[in-house]
């Protein structure tokens, strides 16, 4: 028998071939887990440390959240104290109305009596108006000078038929709307 030496080379090489294939394919999935594992190892400490770093910012983000929160809460109860200083601004003006009142009773009544001291002296002797230093707030009070006159002017024009002031009273008024 002869042995066809081409026939006995292409048989191994195939041979050859087909045991590399099998040992490729028998370890491919070790190679496969392999690279699985190096990209974790290169990988990993990266994600870590990017997730601690989204953990402090969402600690930072919840802080400013309830900084916000506490910070609207603040200025929704300063808006609901426009109406405490509405009246405080009133009361005040009122007092000085009240002031040149007394003044001007105080002048009417010297001229009268010099000699007599009256309640009304004795009263404004004791009364002294010490305004704190405020910062500009010409426009505010300009609006809230505007809203009490109109509110005034609107209840002397509902209330002229129950009382009218006598000339002193209506001098006095008309120089405190003047002066504002």
């Amino acid at each position: 028998m002869s042995v066809d030496k081409d026939l006995e080379t292409k048989v191994r090489k195939t041979s050859e071939k087909i045991s590399e294939n099998m040992h490729i394919v028998a370890n491919e999935p070790s190679l496969a887990f392999f690279r699985i594992q190096e990209h974790v190892r290169k990988v990993l400490p990266l994600i870590v440390d990017r997730r601690s770093e989204v953990v402090q910012l969402q600690q930072d983000l919840q802080g400013h959240c309830y900084d916000m929160e506490y910070a609207i809460g603040a200025i929704k109860s300063i808006e609901a104290s426009e109406q405490s200083f509405q009246n405080i601004h009133e009361l005040l003006k009122n007092a000085i109305f009240l002031k040149q009142q007394l003044k001007y009773e105080e002048t009417r009544r010297t001229k009268k009596e010099p000699s007599n001291s009256s309640v009304y002296k004795r009263l404004s002797a004791h009364i002294t108006l010490e305004l704190p230093d405020l910062p500009d707030i010409s426009g505010v009070v300009r609006e809230t000078t505007n809203r009490v006159e109109n509110m005034m002017s609107h209840a002397r024009n509902s209330s002229s038929s129950a009382a009218v002031p006598t000339n002193g009273a209506t001098e006095l008024q008309r120089s405190h709307t003047t002066l504002h």
